[in-house]
């Protein structure tokens, strides 16, 4: 039996360090149009939505192709809301309608590198595993056990002990690339998390990958894209 899979993009109006992030132009496009293509075009989901409390991010996103059926609640529209009360909520209300889902993907609205491929292959991946969830990680570029602190003013190690092992000798650290997750909604239900003891992961390159916190973020991110596609990928 197929099973069914919705994508969930969270778009909230407010942001603190980059007004108006999630439709904020990239290259031409407001940023969260990059998402909602990529879900749209992996050809993997039942359900393409977009979870807002934005009437103006609703329209861009129906535009777009995303369906917005209900707006966000108050409460998981507040700064201290999490990406696993967004998702709950969603399906929750999506049960009361009588609809449910085997997988979950939730797409962050300011992830210009995720593409339908990297998609398709973390829910076959899932689809076809016997692990809760599938987390994109990339490896950090330095060993941050070499990582360094100011205290008072002056330099030290975080972690000393590292201090004349080779680097290539350090264990390979990775972190959340920040762009997707997938997960079986059974196993979110039950402990209500997407990283849990049964995740694996898919190893994404540095190149397509961006943390977009500010501005700087921003800059660089489009530097990184147009280096990859040399131009905007809606063209």
């Amino acid at each position: 039996m197929n099973k069914k899979n919705i994508a969930i993009i969270p778009a909230r109006g407010g942001s603190k360090r980059i007004p108006r992030k999630n439709i904020k132009n990239f290259l031409g496009k407001p940023i969260i149009y990059y998402s909602i293509k990529a879900a749209l075009e992996s050809h993997s989901f039942d359900t393409v939505m977009v979870s807002t409390d934005d009437y103006e991010i609703a329209r861009l996103s129906i535009e777009y192709g995303a369906e917005v059926p209900f707006l966000r609640s108050s409460t998981t529209s507040s700064d201290f809301a999490t990406t696993e009360d967004v998702i709950k909520e969603v399906i929750l209300e999506y049960e009361k309608r009588g609809i449910n889902f085997d997988n979950i993907c939730c797409v962050y609205p300011t992830a210009p590198f995720v593409t339908a491929e990297k998609i398709k292959k973390a829910i076959d991946i899932l689809s076809n595993s016997l692990a809760d969830s599938i987390i994109p990680i990339v490896k950090f570029s330095y060993p941050p056990q070499r990582s360094l602190i100011l205290n008072n003013e002056k330099v030290f190690m975080k972690h000393p002990e590292f201090a004349k092992t080779r680097s290539q000798d350090l264990e390979d650290w990775y972190h959340d690339c920040g762009q997707f997750y997938c997960v079986k909604t059974q196993a979110f239900l039950k402990d209500g998390e997407i990283l849990t003891n049964n995740t694996i992961p898919l190893i994404i390159s540095e190149l397509e990958v961006q943390d977009i916190d500010t501005e700087e973020d921003w800059k660089l991110a489009e530097m990184k894209f147009m280096m990859l596609y040399g131009k905007c990928i809606s063209e």
